[in-house]
């Protein structure tokens, strides 16, 4: 070589120039670590150089993860320089191992249209912040597909981990077909598939998902949104029972089918909920609870006040205690959807549940007389803070625990004696005194006053809270009591209070009304 052309300047290798940029958003849990190890080693065996890096999130549900690999040509046996991390507008394959993580990685410029195939599946994995909203904070997936359909060069999208479930295997084997069939790595299908092979677990099951998602990919499948179902008719329930317990329920039946037309099919939903959770004497009271608002409404407003109540309350009857609790964590239906879920079959799953029972929930759970006194005395509830609320792991795949379960929530005939029922009794009577109160001087004030008792749910803290919220929700009520918008402003203070968890939209909207009365 002439000293002329040692010193002349090199070209470039076309082929280290030849970057590909990959970065996997998965969920943990969702096997995104294994997804990279095989995409990794997939690169490797075809002569590739190959370097993958992880950040690991601790915002999000049990850890958002960032897996990201750049792989090239090995070209002269130079290695070339990679990456750290993704960079705005500078990654060729997205994958995002859940709807939302699709939306965030849109969000932060990783998906752009001259040049990333985003891969992406349409289930939902619901995160904290979804979880938190009193109200409905699931976010729309109909939103990220949008944006993805705008955002993405090439767009592969179906739910893969229904997908991977159905054959037996986890998300991250119908994620790495999806990433095979869709043509956006220089590799043959035989290369992905070995990389597998090597990894030696769950390989025929993995292989299954594979060349499942592999064949939806090749024509880059995208679901279609899918239409909102309509809600079935409720099944008819028959009680178990002697003839005269039969007899009364449909009884029940009955009385439900007179009501006006517009409130029954709501009404037959409310008094089977109520009976399920109590019996067929608690379907009587919640019938006549129901039938004293009818008898008050009309049909110039379409009974719509009737059909409210229908819905609310049989939700305040059946409210959530310790005894439903335990009744619905030991029914064999929930086992089931727990093992199809996991994909057990007949292998044996473990189950841990979280106890968190705070003092007043074992007060409330004493005879009515003996939790008043309890809950009277404050050294007597810090003693129950003590021995109860240090949050308990119960392995209810064990005999003794689920017994123990089983037990607490076959105690439905002691329910009406505990305190806990005197206080939701209390609590339901005056509600709906309120709204016949109301319903005498402004019928839309009546059914926005119905509809507040949506902020009334769950156990526990989650009860504390709602209760809480219903209380300023109703008082901001007597704020604006005789205005004629007064509807309207009971409905915007029951919608702020349901946007977050700790009541500041709330307290914002009441300060609003207390600025002009």
């Amino acid at each position: 070589m002439s000293i002329q052309q040692a010193l002349a300047p090199r070209q470039p290798d076309e082929k280290l120039n030849t970057i590909i940029k990959l970065a996997i958003m998965a969920v943990g849990g969702q096997g995104g670590g294994v997804l990279t190890n095989w995409i990794e080693a997939t690169a490797r065996s075809q002569g590739y150089a190959c370097q993958a890096t992880s950040v690991a999130g601790v915002a999000q549900r049990t850890g958002a993860t960032i897996y990201y690999l750049e792989m090239a040509p090995m070209g002269d046996g130079v290695a070339p320089v990679f990456s750290l991390a993704p960079s705005a507008g500078d990654v060729d394959v997205l994958i995002a191992a859940e709807m939302m993580e699709a939306g965030r990685a849109i969000m932060r410029g990783f998906v752009t249209p001259d040049r990333t195939t985003l891969i992406a599946s349409t289930h939902r994995a619901l995160a904290v912040s979804e979880k938190m909203t009193p109200g409905d904070g699931i976010a729309n997936s109909d939103e990220v597909r949008a944006a993805a359909e705008i955002a993405a060069d090439k767009l592969i999208m179906f739910d893969m981990d229904k997908l991977a479930i159905s054959n037996g295997s986890v998300i991250s084997s119908s994620l790495f077909g999806a990433l095979a069939g869709s043509g956006a790595l220089p590799f043959p299908r035989e290369a992905f598939e070995e990389a597998v092979r090597a990894s030696g677990k769950g390989v025929e099951a993995s292989l299954r998902a594979f060349s499942a998602a592999y064949d939806r990919a090749q024509n880059a499948a995208v679901d279609p949104a899918e239409p909102k179902k309509a809600k079935p008719a409720p099944a008819p329930i028959t009680p178990e029972g002697p003839a005269a317990l039969l007899k009364g329920w449909q009884a029940l039946v009955d009385r439900a089918h007179a009501l006006p037309q517009p409130a029954q099919e709501m009404a037959l939903h409310g008094l089977r909920k109520v009976v399920k959770f109590q019996d067929v004497a608690y379907g009587a009271e919640y019938m006549d609870r129901l039938e004293d608002i009818a008898a008050l409404d009309d049909a110039a407003h379409d009974f719509e006040l009737t059909a409210e109540a229908a819905k609310y309350i049989a939700n305040a009857m059946a409210y959530d205690d310790v005894i439903r609790v335990a009744d619905l964590k030991t029914r064999g239906a929930r086992f089931e959807r727990i093992k199809a879920d996991m994909g057990a079959k007949d292998r044996p799953v473990a189950l841990t549940e979280f106890m968190h029972p705070r003092a007043e929930e074992i007060a409330g759970m004493m005879p009515a007389a003996m939790g008043a006194r309890w809950e009277a005395d404050p050294k007597a509830m810090a003693r129950l803070d003590r021995w109860f609320n240090k949050g308990r792991r119960l392995r209810t795949h064990k005999m003794g625990n689920f017994l123990m379960l089983y037990v607490l929530g076959g105690l439905r005939g002691y329910r009406r004696r505990t305190l806990r029922h005197k206080y939701e009794q209390e609590h339901l009577a005056r509600w709906l005194d309120t709204v016949k109160a109301a319903l005498a001087q402004d019928y839309a004030v009546a059914v926005e006053l119905v509809r507040c008792r949506r902020l009334i749910k769950g156990y526990s803290d989650t009860h504390a809270r709602g209760l809480s919220k219903f209380d300023k929700v109703l008082a901001g009520a007597d704020l604006v009591k005789g205005r004629e918008d007064a509807a309207q402003w009971i409905a915007r203070l029951r919608e702020a209070a349901l946007k977050d968890e700790k009541g500041k939209d709330l307290d914002g909207a009441l300060e609003t009304i207390r600025s002009f009365v």
